[in-house]
């Protein structure tokens, strides 16, 4: 199953058919045409907005149920502009057409005699309006789907984009991890050191040199350093981060509608890094955290726009 972006971008236009076409075409340059465009961004929720012209407001009902079918969450607008054609463009009238207008005509001039006879380009006119009005509705809700399908294909695409995108921050984190795992033996073992030289300075000093042993200062040594090293183990916090990271690669791969899930994943992995971060006494950890932080970062960015 693929995984979807919130953003995108997609239109499309459809020609009214003119009187004796059997369907919509979608050139325009025979008639009236309606073109479609969609957009989207990232929200919470599926946020709906319709531009639509007078003419065309009845079909908000199913424009929001086309767009509600095809999309789960993101703010997106679709907009109508319905194509009049332009003056040199004019269709051919028909005989039906022309007789119902002949009638018409004949029934207001039988109430008013003095009414003017229609001129050719008054009834070219009405040809033109009501030939285009009576597939207006059709053709814009064939354009809307063509144009909902073309932002879901452009949803696909950036979808794509932004799984690349996180696979390397994963792969990233996991090379940190790897590079955090055996930095703390090497910690320990160098404020062990510290702990005996600091043990001998302090007997020096005080003349005490020969009243405690050498084992017992080892000893001693040894307890502050084994104290030590469990406040600074980070070995569960690894362990958890890495299991956050094979469950975010686990739903990448399944794909489907994982935003929001991938959100809380994000803000586990941000508490493990700062828990890194908190437990490290030493500039080689820090800097671990550090970078792990900022990965994780990039990752919350672009999990912010997926659906």
């Amino acid at each position: 199953m693929s995984v979807y972006s919130m953003t995108g971008f997609a239109h499309a236009t459809q020609g009214v058919a003119t009187a004796g076409e059997e369907s919509p075409t979608r050139s325009a340059a025979a008639g009236s045409a309606v073109t479609v465009e969609v957009r989207s961004v990232n929200s919470r929720f599926l946020d709906l907005a319709f531009r639509l012209p007078d003419e065309l407001r009845g079909l908000e009902p199913a424009l929001r149920e086309l767009v509600g079918a095809a999309f789960k969450r993101g703010k997106i607008e679709l907009r109508v502009a319905p194509q009049r054609e332009t003056d040199s463009v004019w269709p051919q009238p028909q005989p039906d057409q022309l007789n119902r207008l002949s009638r018409l005509e004949s029934t207001v001039q039988g109430w008013l005699p003095k009414a003017a006879p229609l001129s050719v380009n008054e009834a070219l006119q009405w040809c033109r309006q009501g030939g285009a009005a009576e597939r207006l509705d059709e053709v814009a809700l064939a354009a809307a789907r063509e144009a909902i399908s073309g932002l879901r294909e452009a949803r696909e695409r950036e979808g794509a984009r932004l799984v690349a995108i996180l696979m390397e921050r994963i792969n990233r984190l996991r090379e940190l991890a790897a590079q955090a795992a055996p930095l703390v033996p090497a910690v320990v073992q160098r404020q062990q050191q510290r702990f005996l030289d600091r043990w001998n300075e302090a007997l020096a000093n005080a003349g005490a040199g020969g009243s405690v042993s050498a084992d017992a200062l080892r000893d001693r040594a040894l307890n502050e350093a084994a104290a030590y090293a469990l406040r600074i183990d980070v070995a569960e916090e690894l362990s958890r981060l890495s299991a956050h990271l094979d469950e975010i690669t686990r739903l990448l791969k399944a794909g489907g509608e994982l935003g929001k899930r991938l959100d809380f994943l994000i803000q586990e992995l941000h508490r493990e890094a700062n828990t890194l971060g908190s437990k490290s006494s030493a500039l080689e950890l820090t800097n671990v955290s550090v970078e792990m932080k900022v990965a994780i970062e990039q990752m919350r960015e672009q999990v912010q726009n997926l659906e």
